[in-house]
């Protein structure tokens, strides 16, 4: 069921707050859309290819304008419009972002202490790691 809730981030169960989906669209009036379950039926289906268009596209657009800038030959409308574009792409990613993060957010406050985690800092990697 998708809906279109104010409280999302009050409400008290962190697991049912991990079940409330903020979707990649906006309703008719400019409201953030969310979708409540388990992610797995055709809204979820629908808002992960949406989603995944939308990363695509944001990608595609960094190519064209690093390509433009790089060609230094732009008119003010061709930079106009690549802002435009830039900003639309971004707001885009920012969404999915927030719908990731809050959901992860939401699934980490209702998961379990483990004492390995006692400073607070979470895992650590060996040097090693990072080549």
């Amino acid at each position: 069921m998708a809906l279109n809730y104010k409280g999302v981030d009050d409400m008290p169960d962190a697991t049912a707050r991990a079940l409330v989906r903020l979707l990649p669209w906006t309703s008719a009036d400019g409201k953030p859309c969310f979708l409540v379950g388990e992610g797995t039926g055709y809204v979820a289906r629908i808002a992960d290819r949406m989603e995944a268009e939308q990363l695509s596209s944001a990608a595609d657009l960094i190519d064209e304008a690093c390509q433009v800038l790089d060609a230094r030959t732009w008119t003010p409308g061709e930079l106009h419009l690549l802002a435009v574009e830039l900003t639309a792409s971004l707001a885009d990613v920012r969404r999915v972002a927030e719908s990731r993060g809050g959901r992860l957010a939401a699934l980490l406050d209702d998961a379990p202490d483990d004492a390995d985690d006692a400073d607070g800092e979470g895992p650590r990697l060996p040097a090693e790691a990072f080549g």
